[in-house]
Formats: structure tokens, sequence, C-alpha cells
């Protein structure tokens, strides 16, 4: 009975029991050991949780305090040397606005922070300077049409300037302490939308979407590597995470940096917004390198690859900006364009796939070649430049303050002079590598007999290294400088090496002998004083001193003028004993040479001297005897335009007006047909001094109205280069005047403008024997006004011209000592080489060498050194003597007789039946040079006689 009552009470529900499976889970909890997993995993999750919240609070505070204040360092920013514009230059309105946009003006955004702005008009852009400019805030309005601007007006009354100067462009940020990288910040804003979708499309695409991390993508990412699709390990990184990585991580790969990785992302997403923190990856990301800087941010990636702003770049440069993100050095568009354009390629498809662009679009993005800025960084970033600006700066303040308080460090670099520097040197450099490959190119013969076989074996050797300073000679700006031909391989700036300075420096010899005329001394060296460049040894003390002249060529008496110009090496040395050694070194040091010692060898340039140092001491003759020190900064503001301190150059006066200009005269001669006539066979035709110089060491310093220029060539080592300057250095400083003259600011060089203009008391005699044309001669006189009364009244006149040959030029040399030198007497090589150099056949001033036709320079023999001496004598006949003789008194009678004005002397001789060589004289009346020697057109001081 108790059987069938009990189903019914189960029924009724009084005792009935739960469902089985309710029994197995309370019995499954009851069982002690379920309560003891229980139990541990309650406390797993509490350290986890624990764990968790201790990390999190922990990176919290570290994201906190990386991310509070200024979270990218402060870096100096160096500006270039202001662009001026004039009414006529030729400037499109293009390269305006890309001149604004390179010194930080925008369009229509007035902001008390901006630099500046700029709004395009009707044929024109209006320039409002801002509160923090380098300039006052005087606007203008540009009007510029075909390339060329056609007025420039002030903005606020519209009145006509003649010029107007552009702000400063920033030429790159003071590099960051020992890091050596860059970075140009650019907000969200002035990111442009292209370069916004081609990141997301190729990094990160659910970007404004995610937390911070993608799951989903990490999931996809994992799958992937499992099935080996691609060839590398698929990362799962969104934005967030690699901005994590690289601001507070290191590059390691390990679980525990992956979730260090994410669990910073979810804070970091929990604290900014999408713009802010693509803002921050935009400045943070890490692009490559260029020369020996990392490059950081899209903003300094953009100058550095493409030379533009950001604002500026077009979607296949967007898309090859975000190509590079994954692996700069493997995608670098210089060491691998195939890779960076296929990866370019890869992201333009990813730009379809998100609807960012059109297929089309993409298709024509596609077909654009890479177009990439210069990689020559000396071009665009002047890092030597940037190095001495460093080192000028720390020498005065605290680098750090420099950098944390954002300086502007207003410089004198002009920008289009140090890419015509970089162009010429990397012209001329190739030059310079094959003629040393010829040097060192050798025949040796392997095997013996028959089997012997010739070949060409080139010895090994250092790599020539160059140095070139441009330099504003009326200011001491230095304008252009390159210190070595590659940066990125050697940081060491040979602009500042000391090296010795070879024949560059014989000038200063010339110049303390032309300074007789003025200081009052016994005897008066000119430009036609006669020098003796013969054999000699010279004895200084106890010591024996024997120099020898290029190739061992000597050429007997010639002119002060002749020796310059020809670099004659005995000449210089004879004229600076007559002249003193001590006179000479001083000068030279007054110059700014301070190693220089008053010995024979200091003639030829055997001590050493910077290639800036040389730069400072040419100022003396191209800036009318007054050194100027040469400066590279010349303003120091802090962020918001506040003057710190102002730089100006220090001025000396070293040598008379008067012998600086007719020093400048003398040195004409070198390049119209001294030893570096190769500079006009080379193109450059403008007025210009200079002087080739060779030791060690190669060099050339040369000069015209507005700008001088300073190359060397030589080797670490210090061993002989073994080539003159003449085919090293001068070719460069020639491919760098060609270019620098056809620029705004030194076009006055190609219109022909004098050198300089002549000082008070600097008389030009000319002498104008006949056609084609009259033939100046120039001199230092030192005389007061009633003796060069008396002299213009007694000894200067008017007289008729010399219709035949033979022909005279003449110089004075005061007190009346006349210096005849019959033109068609000259050497016959002499002559040659004259009429390559300007196809004029009054070439050389002075030079009374030889009498007797044709006789060429001699070749001096080391083992019968008194040949030559003894040849020269032999040529000097009775014969020869007695007709100088006549043509001098013939000369001296007539201007005593026939005096009446000071500024010209036309010198008639007895007429004279032609000369024995017809072809002599047709030469000498009607030269006809070529095409390829056109003459250089004189100007003031640009004597046709001397070049």
């Amino acid at each position: 009975m108790n059987v069938k009552t009990q189903p019914a009470r189960a029924k009724n529900g009084a005792a009935a029991k739960p469902p089985k499976h309710r029994r197995d889970w309370r019995a499954t909890l009851s069982r002690p050991i379920v309560k003891i997993g229980l139990a541990a995993f309650l406390i797993v999750c509490t350290i986890a949780l624990g764990i968790f919240a201790f990390f999190y609070i922990k990176y919290e505070r570290i994201v906190d305090q990386r991310m509070r204040g200024q979270i990218f360092s402060n870096a100096a920013k160096i500006y270039a040397r202001p662009t001026i514009l004039h009414a006529g230059d030729k400037f499109d309105g293009r390269e305006i606005i890309s001149e604004l946009h390179r010194a930080g003006y925008s369009e229509d955004q007035p902001d008390d922070q901006k630099i500046g702005t700029y709004r395009l008009i009707q044929h024109g852009i209006e320039v409002h300077p801002g509160a923090n400019s380098y300039h006052s805030p005087e606007g203008a309005v540009i009007a510029a049409s075909n390339g060329k601007v056609e007025r420039i007006n002030a903005a606020e009354d519209g009145r006509e300037l003649d010029a107007y100067e552009l702000e400063p462009a920033l030429l790159t940020p003071l590099f960051e302490g020992e890091l050596r990288s860059k970075r140009r910040l650019v907000r969200y804003e002035d990111i442009p939308k292209v370069q916004v979708d081609a990141v997301l499309a190729i990094e990160d695409r659910r970007f404004f979407s995610h937390g911070g991390v993608d799951y989903i993508r990490m999931l996809g990412a994992l799958r992937n590597d499992a099935m080996h699709k691609h060839t590398y390990m698929e990362g799962g990184s969104t934005l967030t995470m690699q901005m994590a990585r690289g601001f507070f991580l290191t590059q390691e790969k390990s679980v525990k940096r992956k979730l260090t990785e994410m669990l910073i992302s979810m804070i970091l997403e929990q604290k900014f917004s999408k713009k802010q923190i693509f803002e921050l990856y935009a400045n943070q990301i890490n692009l490559g390198r260029r020369g020996t800087f990392n490059i950081f941010g899209f903003g300094e990636a953009a100058q550095a690859y493409f030379g533009k702003d950001l604002k500026n770049i077009t979607l296949p440069e967007a898309a090859l900006l975000a190509a590079i993100i994954r692996n700069p050095p493997y995608y670098s568009p210089y060491k691998y364009p195939e890779h960076a354009l296929e990866r370019r390629n890869l992201v333009l498809d990813s730009m379809v796939e998100t609807d960012a662009i059109t297929q089309e679009q993409a298709d024509r993005a596609k077909a654009t070649p890479l177009k990439l800025a210069s990689p020559n960084v000396e071009a665009s970033e002047a890092p030597y430049f940037v190095d001495l600006i460093r080192d000028a700066l720390i020498a005065k303040y605290n680098e750090k303050d420099v950098n944390e308080n954002a300086y502007r460090i207003y410089t004198t670099l002009d920008t289009n002079l140090q890419k015509a520097a970089a162009e010429a040197i990397e012209i001329g450099m190739k030059e310079v590598d094959a003629q040393v490959k010829k040097l060192r190119t050798h025949t040796v013969v392997k095997g013996k007999g028959k089997s012997a076989v010739k070949e060409k074996v080139v010895s090994p050797g250092p790599e020539a290294q160059v140095a070139l300073i441009a330099l504003d000679p009326h200011t001491g700006e230095v304008l252009a400088l390159i210190g070595g031909r590659n940066y990125g391989r050697s940081q060491l700036n040979h602009a500042m090496a000391k090296r010795p300075t070879g024949s560059i420096f014989k000038p200063f010899v010339y110049a303390a002998a032309v300074n007789t005329g003025i200081n009052g001394a016994d005897t008066v060296v000119t430009p036609a004083s006669m020098v003796d460049d013969s054999p000699t040894t010279f004895t200084y003390g106890d010591q024996i001193y024997e120099p020898r002249n290029y190739k061992e060529e000597y050429h007997g008496p010639v002119t002060a003028r002749y020796a310059l110009a020809m670099s004659l090496n005995n000449a210089t040395v004879k004229l600076a004993e007559q002249v003193g050694y001590d006179k000479v070194a001083q000068l030279a040091r007054a110059a700014g040479i301070k190693s220089v010692q008053a010995t024979p060898a200091m003639a030829l340039g055997s001590y050493d001297a910077t290639p800036l140092d040389m730069a400072g001491a040419y100022t003396v003759f191209a800036n009318g005897g007054t050194r100027l020190q040469p400066i590279m900064i010349s303003s120091l503001r802090d962020a918001r335009g506040n003057v710190i301190e102002n730089f100006t150059t220090k001025r000396e006066q070293v040598l008379d007006p008067r012998v600086a200009y007719v020093m400048t005269d003398m040195m004409q001669g070198v390049l119209n047909f001294g030893t570096a006539a190769g500079v006009r066979s080379r193109g450059f035709t403008s007025p210009a001094a200079g002087k080739t110089g060779t030791s060690h060491d190669a060099w050339f310093a040369g000069y015209t109205s507005d700008l001088l220029c300073i190359v060397w060539v030589g080797y670490d080592d210090y061993s002989d280069l073994r080539l003159s300057g003449a085919y090293t250095a001068a070719p460069i400083w020639a491919e760098f005047m060609k270019r620098a003259v056809t620029l705004p600011g030194y076009r006055s060089g190609s219109i022909r403008l004098p050198i300089a203009w002549p000082p008070p008391r600097v008389r030009t005699i000319t002498l104008q024997p006949s056609s084609p044309g009259p033939s100046p001669a120039i001199f230092a006189i030192s005389q007061d006004k009633a003796v060069l009364a008396d002299f213009s009244r007694k000894f200067l006149g008017k007289t008729r011209n010399l219709h035949h040959p033979p022909r005279c030029l003449m110089e004075l040399r005061y007190p009346l000592q006349l210096v005849l030198a019959p033109k068609m007497l000259l050497p016959h090589r002499t002559r040659a080489r004259e009429r390559r150099a300007s196809g004029d056949a009054y070439l050389v001033e002075a030079q009374m060498t030889k009498i007797r036709k044709g006789i060429r320079p001699i070749r001096r023999r080391p083992s019968q050194p008194d040949r030559r001496r003894t040849q020269h004598n032999n040529h000097e006949t009775d014969i020869e003597k007695g007709v100088l003789c006549f043509w001098s008194i013939t000369l001296f009678w007539q201007l005593v007789s026939r005096c009446r004005k000071f500024q010209t002397i036309r010198v008639p001789l007895i007429k004279s039946s032609p000369p024995a060589r017809p072809q002599h004289s047709k030469l000498l009346h009607n030269p006809q040079p070529g095409p390829a020697t056109r003459p250089v057109a004189p100007s003031w001081c640009l004597n046709r006689s001397t070049g």
C-alpha cells in the first residue's frame, strides 16, 4: 500500500523531487573538488583583475605623465635667407606661394599663432605677415603673370614698392640632441584627406570604429599566418597600438609586449579622441632616414622625399608615404624604388577597396612615376652648414634651452645658391674622379712568355673630398656652404679643415708689392714692373729654399701682372723678397690668415688656413680693402619672434681701396688669359677676378661684383692630389658661378656690370695705338693734387694714333719711369694663349721678356741648371737692344712734346714698314676669334691687353 500511495504524494507536490539535471548540478557543486576549483577560479580572477587594475593604473599614470604638457620635444627651427622680390623678377605665382608655405604661411586662416597668411586675388597674391613674423606687419600685394613679377604694392595704402622681402623659408629643424632626428609638427586639420585615407586603407580600416584593439583583424591575421597566405608574419596592430608601441615600448616581439601594447591602446582611446590619436600618430611615425638623420612624421617626410609641404602632396605621393610605414629601410624609394613602387600601388588598390578613390584615379596614380626630391641632402638641408650653426649656438647658449624654447634661428643661407653649389660639386667631382682614376691606372704584365697578358690596373687610394664656400663680399654673409661630397658617409666639415693654401695666397704678395706706391716706399712696384722668373736659390737665415715653377717652365723677366696671371713661383718669391717677407706676412695676418710666417715659402702658400678663412681673407680684394668676418646667423629669436640677439659682421680696413682695385684688375687676367682660362671655355663669361692654387691640394678663389666663392679639393690623409687647381677646383667654381649669375639676386654678373667702381685718385690711362680699341691701364697714385696737376701739364697729353706696328703697350711707374713692351715681340706660345683666351690682339699689358720673335719658354733641365740662363743671354743681341732703345727714346720724346690731356695717352712711333711676317700683322690688326672663344666685353677694369 505504501508503494501505491507514494506516487500520489509526488503528484500533489508535497514530497516532489527536483529534476534530474538540477540534482546533477547541485550534486556537482556539492562535491569538494568542484568547490575547491570554483574557489581557485574566483581567486585567480580576483588576482587577474587586481593585476589588470594594477597595470592599468600603472600605465595610466605613465600615459598621463608622458602626454602631459608638451608631447613632442621642441626643436629650434633654422630659417634660410629671405627671398627678395623686385618688379620684373622671373617669379611664378606658384613659386611665391611655395616660398610662403615653406615659411609657415597659410591661406586665409587668421590666427595669433600664425607666422602669416596670404590670399589669392585676381592676377596676384596678397601677403599679410602675422604677429610672429620675422618682418614688420606691413603686407603687400604682388601682381605676377606670365612667370614674372609685374608690380608690388603696399597692402595698406597701395603705394608702389621697389622690392618686397618674403618671409624666410624654414630650412630644417635643429636635430634633437644625439638622436639626430627631425620632425615637423602638423595638426590634424593640416593633414590632407588623401593622406588620412591612404594610411587608414593600408594600416587600419576600422580605426574610427574600434576601441583601440581590432579583435576581428587580429583573428584574421592569425588565420592568415596559420594558413601561410603571406611570406611574412601579418600583424593585427591598429594605429593606436602602433602609436603606443612608438611612444612607450620597444620593437621587441613578445607576448608581454603585445599585451602591454593592447592595454596602453585602451587607455589612449579613453583619454583622447580619434583625431587626436591620428595627429599623434602622424607626428610620431618613423619614415626612414635622410643622410644621418631619422625622419619622424608625415610633415618631415613630405619635405624629405618630395621637397614640399604636407598640404601640397598629391595622391601618388600620399600613397607612397603610407607605403613606407610598414618597413622604411626596405621600402626606401631612393635605395629600393621597385619595392616602394610595388607597395605604393598596393596602397592605391586598398584605397579603391575602401571607396576612398575610384579605380580610374588609382590607375592614373599608378601610371605616375616616383617623383622624388634630390637625394643630395647638401642641396636641400645644408647639413654641414647646420652643424656649424649648432656649434656656434652651443658655444654661446645651452642646447636644451635653444630646443625647448623653440628658438627661431635666422641664417644667411641662400637655398638657391646652396642648390647650385651641390649641383656644381656633383658635376665637378665626377671629372675629378675621372682624372684621379687616370693617374692611378697603370699597365701590368701577367704571365710569362707567350702567355703574358697586359692588363690595366687601378691602384687603390683615398677618395677626393671637396669644400665650397660662397659669401657676399660686401656683407660677409655665408650664402652657401658644402663641407664634403657626401654627408651620409662623412660628417667631417672640410670647410673648417686647415690646409696649405697654395697659390691662392700669391695675391697677398702682389698686394703688398702694389702697396709700395701708397706707403711711400723707395722702390715702387706696379703691375707693369718687371720681375725675373728664373731658377733661383733663396736663403733665409741658415736655410736654403729652391722653388720650382709648374712643369719646370721659366720665362725670364716678366711683368708682375703676367707673373700673377701665370702663377710663376720664382717670380713671386723674388717679389716677396724685394718687398719684404715681414710686410707680406703682416698683410696676410691682418686679412685673417693667422698661421703665416715671414719666410720665402710663405709666398707660395705653404702655411695652413681653412677655406672659410680664405673666403674671409679674399673680401679684402672684393670689398675695397675692407676685411669682413664671415657670419652665418643674422638673428636669433624666441618662438613668438622677439629678438634675442642680432648678429653683425666685424669690419677691418686692411688695404687701401686703390690697391684692392688694382689687385682686382690684375686678377682678372688669371681668368682671361692665365691659369684659369679654362673657366671661360666652360661658358662663364661674366667679369670676374680670381686665382688658382696648387700645393698638395687644389684651390680656386674667385669673385664677381656681388659673389665670392672658394673651392678646395684634396685628400683627407694629406697625400698629394697631383692635379692642379685649374683642372679640379676651377671647373667646380665655373659650374657654380654659371648657375649663380642666372638667379634673381645675382644677375648683375650676367649683364656685365663691373666688379667694383674705382675709388678716388685711381687713374685709368688709356693707350690707343690704333683700332680695334683702347687698352686701359690701372694705377694707384698717391701724390697730392698739385703734383698730379703738374704731372698732367708736363707729361700727358693728346697725340695722334699709331697706324703701323710694332705696337706698344705701356704702364706708368711713378716717378716718371716708362716701361715699354712691344706686343709683337711676345713669345709665340704666349700670343697663341692670349688669342685663345679672348680673341683680342691686345691682351698682355707688358711682357718685356725676349725681343727675338717666337722664342718659347725654356724648360729647365735639372742636370744643367745654368744652361737656360746662358741661352737667355745669347738671345739678347746688341741689335735687339738697339731697337728697343730707339723705340724707348722715340716714345718718351713724343710724350714730352705732345702732352695736353690727362685722361688719354695715344702713343705715336716712327712709321716703319710692316713686319717680315704678314700673318702676324694680320693677327694684330684683325683678330678673328671663333665662336667658342668669343672675347669678353670689357668693364672698367677689364684690360683688353691683360684680360
